[in-house]
């Protein structure tokens, strides 16, 4: 079986962050470690939210890891609230990386052309450090332009596309892939850059007129475990961009409305069918 480490916040209600991760890597057959950076009593998007900082726990905790010989197969990193903690998890990742290890990276910062409230521009070029030791790092478009320094477009033909992947490579990421693409009207999903055979790639599916929490969390999580098992690069892209379209059509459904998140719970087998056609 293969193990993953991801290290991200935990929101105790509101199904983002590791409270999606865990139970999504764990039902891909994945034996998943976590390392909190935070405990938050609800997503930020709820108000008067209690938030607990780790950052001084991380350490202690992977040089308890270190002393008893436990290793892992991939680290998965989402969100991380400092410049501090990303320099701490930089060390981390170095500390137990090898030849086979897989380094998946969100760098959670921003969407629809702004950073989060919490960031700054110096934020984003310290996570530029965290992708640069990357095998796979999964930015959406805001991401990329604050990573890349490009200018940020909500209308962009393919070519601007490619322009960010290839930017994002020269960073250090070996495979960057641009979350939140559309390359034809009523569609979305993903493209990526593999920079050692220097070949791009994509998969679309159809657009759902809806936008929930959380949902880009799902996303990653889906597709840093498909790279886990070894699904080939498009058929991972497949895996987690359907499976998140799955989430947000169920959870329209839903007559309890649940804005502050997906009803995933409900889709896992759907997820576990996929792998196991």
């Amino acid at each position: 079986m293969k193990r993953i480490l991801t290290i991200q916040d935990i929101s105790c209600f509101g199904k983002c962050s590791l409270t999606v991760a865990l139970p999504l890597l764990s039902a891909m057959g994945i034996e998943t470690a976590i390392l909190p950076t935070a405990v938050l009593s609800t997503h930020t998007l709820f108000k008067g939210y209690t938030c607990k900082d780790l950052s001084d726990q991380l350490t202690p905790i992977a040089d308890h890891w270190k002393r008893e010989g436990i290793t892992f197969d991939a680290i998965y990193t989402g969100y991380l609230g400092t410049e501090e903690e990303i320099d701490t998890v930089i060390g981390i990742i170095n500390t137990f990386r090898n030849d086979h290890t897989l380094v998946f990276i969100d760098p959670a910062m921003g969407d629809n052309g702004k950073l989060y409230p919490a960031f700054n521009e110096h934020y984003a070029k310290k996570n530029a450090d965290l992708c640069a030791v990357a095998d796979i790092a999964d930015p959406n478009i805001t991401e990329a332009a604050f990573l890349t320094g490009l200018p940020y477009r909500e209308t962009y033909e393919e070519e601007y596309v490619r322009e960010l992947l290839l930017a994002l490579a020269d960073l250090g990421t070996k495979t960057p892939i641009l979350t939140g693409v559309s390359l034809s009207e009523g569609k979305t999903g993903a493209m990526g850059y593999d920079s050692a055979k220097k070949e791009f790639f994509h998969y679309q599916n159809d657009r759902i007129p809806a936008a929930y929490h959380g949902t880009g969390d799902i996303f990653s999580s889906v597709l840093a475990g498909a790279f886990v098992l070894g699904i080939e690069r498009t058929g991972a892209l497949k895996t987690a961009a359907d499976y998140t379209a799955l989430t947000i059509a169920k959870t329209l459904e839903n007559p309890e409305n649940p804005w502050y998140g997906v009803d995933f719970e409900a889709t896992i087998p759907d997820l576990v069918k996929a792998l196991n056609p």
